[in-house]
């Protein structure tokens, strides 16, 4: 019987080969959203998973999150300096480190902050070690840049002279190793010197010689931060002691006009409602498209048997038994709607890593795709959901009368 089967699939090879494109197609469009939905929360929880405790200025708790974790280009209200010095006097704080995102070099962002939270972000380096001075810099794992390298900063993300700061330069100190999260395409130098570019520095601090376009970003490395002396910072990042200690901190500085704390995985919760709520609306849509095709083919397949009713009725006359007829039609529609599921799966495999890696490109962040086990049982539900619609045109098959379909002379 199998080889009945396979035999009459060979001979209406083309129908059975666009039958298959349409299931995958079908079965392809929601396989690649549940994927890439998947994708997205795994990998943005994974990027997120060593951000404790953000403070920043009163504003956007979302935008705090991207710019601060996730590196997005924002303009973020400051948060006074004092809070800095306070969190790092605080028995309830590990470590508090300030993360400044600024300006630009060749695309990649430049985040001034200190050489303690570089290391907490990312313990290991490939090449060379942490930043030790002002004119020296750390870069990201995936950063396209020589060790050894001097750059000049850019005010924006586009490269024009004259946006670059004059008398600045920085050399790449250390590379680190691959983290999965969009500082891996970050470039990293000290806070001070960030201030220091920008004229943020006291009066007593500055060189009177030079404008703010003339600042050097050279000097010893001072990571000390004292009440009355700190510039305002666009965030702080925040290791707490506990986490009793954590909703400690969130409340207090939650509870004026001044400060906004916020956990990054309670933002990403959600906006995961809001990125789940579209997914819903995508997976309705998918599921419309299979329940079309699966009509469509159930329409096709009846009327495939219709056509070779004076076949089937010569099988019938030659003494093969109903049953057979009705494997041989069922076991051609299941064998087709099998390869269509199987197609359709690797397909919204490579669709959705397709996706993942042109985020990756344009983000900086890893997206896993990747089955789980609640995909086997959707696809089994599947298959015997296909089992099922191919019963109908075997039925028709086994009903079909000996006599009925030579009489039509077929």
């Amino acid at each position: 019987m199998i080889g009945l089967i396979i035999a009459d699939l060979r001979r209406y090879w083309v129908g059975a080969l666009m039958t298959v494109a349409l299931i995958a197609i079908a079965i392809a469009l929601g396989t690649a959203i549940q994927l890439q939905e998947r994708s997205l929360r795994l990998g943005s929880a994974r990027a997120a998973e060593k951000f404790d405790l953000l403070i920043g200025a009163p504003g956007s708790e979302a935008q705090l999150v991207l710019s601060a974790v996730f590196l997005q280009p924002a303009a973020l209200p400051l948060l006074g300096g004092d809070v800095l010095a306070d969190l790092q006097h605080d028995d309830r704080v590990v470590w508090a480190e300030p993360i400044a995102p600024g300006d630009f070099y060749k695309g990649f962002p430049i985040i001034g902050t200190t050489a303690r939270l570089v290391t907490e972000l990312a313990p290991e380096f490939t090449e060379g070690v942490v930043f030790s001075a002002l004119d020296e810099a750390v870069i990201g794992a995936a950063v396209d840049l020589a060790m050894g390298m001097t750059f000049a900063p850019m005010h924006g993300q586009v490269e024009h002279g004259e946006a670059q700061h004059d008398n600045v330069e920085y050399r790449i100190a250390g590379r680190l190793s691959p983290t999965g999260t969009p500082w891996d395409r970050a470039i990293l130098v000290p806070i001070r010197s960030s201030w220091k570019v920008h004229g943020l520095v006291h009066d007593e601090d500055r060189d009177p010689a030079h404008d703010h376009d003339e600042t050097h970003a050279s000097g010893d490395l001072d990571e000390t931060f004292v009440q009355g002396e700190t510039p305002d910072i666009p965030a702080i990042l925040v290791k707490p002691a506990s986490i009793a200690a954590a909703y400690k901190l969130r409340q207090d500085y939650r509870a004026n006009e001044k400060t906004v704390a916020v956990f990054p995985a309670e933002v990403l919760t959600s906006l995961y409602g809001l990125l789940g709520d579209v997914t819903a609306v995508l997976s309705y849509v998918a599921l419309a498209a299979r329940i079309l095709v699966g009509v469509s083919l159930i329409m096709l397949a009846v009327i495939h048997v219709l056509q070779r009713r004076h076949t089937l009725s010569a099988l019938r006359a030659l003494g093969a038994p109903r049953w057979s007829l009705f494997t041989l039609v069922w076991g051609q529609a299941l064998v087709i709607s099998i390869c269509g599921v199987a197609v359709g799966q690797i397909g919204g495999l490579a669709a959705a890593s397709l996706i993942a890696s042109h985020v990756e490109n344009g983000q900086g962040f890893s997206l896993p795709v990747e089955f789980a086990s609640t995909d086997l049982t959707g696809t089994i539900a599947l298959l015997v959901a296909a089992a099922m619609f191919a019963a109908l045109p075997a039925l028709i098959a086994f009903r079909q009368p000996a006599a009925t379909g030579l009489r039509g002379g077929g």
